[in-house]
């Protein structure tokens, strides 16, 4: 088994706790023999909450001092996580043993709309469309601050290119569920020089995490399956 550390980085409106913790993420890694490095990111969790959108233009800084003193590590990232983790990969690659990303799919490599979440986050906008109407009501919960969230949102536009992720030489897993709103995850796999897809009938987005199957091919992958 690999003895590296894992890195583990959660979605917009979660936490290291809400994202991971909860589900048995790091008793099942800690099984494994493998260390935990678990982040909170900007707005999120126990990290500070600015509520200007300025302070979101590098989620990556937070990660790189949670896992300071680590040379390279296996990491997991979910929705906003794995974006984040794609970034760090792309500059620092020799850095990162394996990646599995979740929850993210050829959707990230298109232009943010401006507005949207931030707009519904904010109360500038009422929406009724059923993505943006579970994370607003995830931006109220688990101790999470509404304006911090809408801030993170509202970020300076950061994007995810094909020339961006070719740089990502990692041996990359993405799991995806065959109902998630990024579906499908064509693009995104074939810019990513050494990654493969594991597509899980019938999932959607936000229950990724914490189905069983895909903690399992996660954990095989990053061989710490225990």
């Amino acid at each position: 088994m690999s003895s590296l550390p894992v890195l583990m980085v959660h979605g917009f409106a979660s936490s290291y706790e809400h994202g991971w913790a909860r589900y048995g993420w790091p008793d099942l890694l800690a099984d494994a023999g493998r260390e935990v490095i678990g982040v909170d990111l900007l707005g999120h969790g126990s990290a500070a909450k600015p509520h200007d959108p300025a302070a979101y233009a590098n989620l990556g800084h937070g990660v790189d001092r949670a896992r300071s003193g680590y040379p390279v590590v296996d990491a997991v990232g979910f929705s906003l996580g794995a974006m984040v983790l794609l970034r760090l990969a792309a500059s620092t690659p020799d850095s990162f043993g394996r990646l599995v990303v979740m929850g993210v799919g050829d959707r990230i490599m298109r232009p943010r709309s401006p507005g949207g979440l931030a707009d519904v986050l904010s109360g500038r906008v009422q929406t009724d469309e059923p993505r943006l109407l579970v994370l607003q009501r995830l931006a109220t919960a688990n101790g999470n601050d509404r304006l911090a969230l809408a801030a993170c949102a509202d970020r300076p536009a950061d994007p995810i290119t094909a020339d961006l992720l070719a740089n990502v030489d990692v041996p990359t897993l993405v799991i995806l569920g065959e109902r998630d709103f990024n579906s499908p995850a064509t693009e995104l796999v074939a810019a990513l020089p050494r990654a493969e897809l594991v597509t899980i009938p019938g999932l959607d987005h936000f229950a990724t995490p914490g189905h069983p199957l895909a903690m399992e091919r996660a954990l095989r992958y990053l061989d710490a399956y225990p």
